[in-house]
């Protein structure tokens, strides 16, 4: 198979997307390609919330329909978010964590939203409307050339998105430039727990699939030191596997990946 370029992967990424967007709640669920996730939704999708992390009152709190079921854990718990902090989700996708920190930050704080997926944000948006969260906006972008002013956040979110970049250093360069002095990321991703074969590397749709472009925790830590961050630490969820080796029918996606949450500061 060979190598793909990183046109080809973002291309797929955004079909993948696209269709869980138009898909509603009844599409797919779990960080994953709609073809290896059809389960029943709307209680599926908060069963798996629970199981990510989430409080049952988080599920009550947030618009229906925000929650797609696409992350890997709940970066909220590691956010400790405070009232007037200005926050970033990367990947927001229906806004599900968006509205969650909303609700942390009050009424003088704000919530940035960036998704490279129009449908999504178009979803975001419209929730956003309906359910009068003045405080969030969702943007369209990209997460390698975030549309975000430089030392403009206080805190940065994200949940199961930065795998799906083919450009991970210039993630986590935008990452740092669009931080305050500071400030702090909080992340959940998946992280690489053996070699990943060429053959699910080369994979588009296991890509989309939130495996194929995981790293190892030394790839990681080394890309944000580079990046300038400090403090990293990464703690992987072993608990995580009991979900992930049903993203990918046909293969044991837990032999391979597992979830995990990410901080790092940058120096003041």
């Amino acid at each position: 198979m060979s190598e793909r370029t990183t046109e080809e992967i973002r291309e797929a990424i955004r079909r993948n997307y696209k269709s869980i967007a138009e898909s509603g709640p009844e599409g797919a669920s779990c960080c994953c390609a709609s073809s290896c996730c059809g389960q029943e939704q709307d209680s599926a999708t908060d069963e798996l919330a629970v199981t990510l992390g989430y409080a049952v009152d988080d599920l009550k709190q947030a618009p229906q329909g925000a929650n797609m079921g696409l992350g890997c854990a709940n970066p909220l718990a590691i956010a400790s978010l405070r009232p007037g902090e200005t926050v970033l989700d990367i990947g927001s996708g229906g806004g599900f964590d968006a509205f969650l920190a909303a609700q942390a930050v009050g009424g003088e704080g704000q919530v940035i939203g960036v998704d490279a997926t129009p449908e999504m944000v178009r979803k975001a948006r419209r929730l956003a409307a309906e359910h009068g969260y003045e405080n969030v906006e969702f943007r369209l972008g990209e997460m390698e050339n975030l549309p975000v002013a430089d030392d403009a956040v206080d805190v940065i979110i994200s949940n199961c998105v930065i795998n799906l970049s083919p450009e991970k250093p210039q993630v986590f360069s935008e990452l740092f430039r669009v931080l305050r002095p500071g400030g702090r990321l909080a992340v959940s991703d998946v992280v690489a727990t053996a070699e990943l074969p060429e053959e699910i590397k080369q994979d588009l749709t296991l890509y989309s699939s939130c495996i194929a472009g995981a790293c190892t925790i030394d790839d990681l830590e080394a890309m944000l030191g580079e990046a300038g961050f400090v403090g990293t630490a990464i703690r992987p969820k072993e608990e995580s596997k009991t979900f992930i080796r049903e993203w990918a029918s046909g293969m044991r996606a837990d032999e391979f990946v597992v979830s995990a949450m990410i901080e790092a500061v940058k120096p003041t």
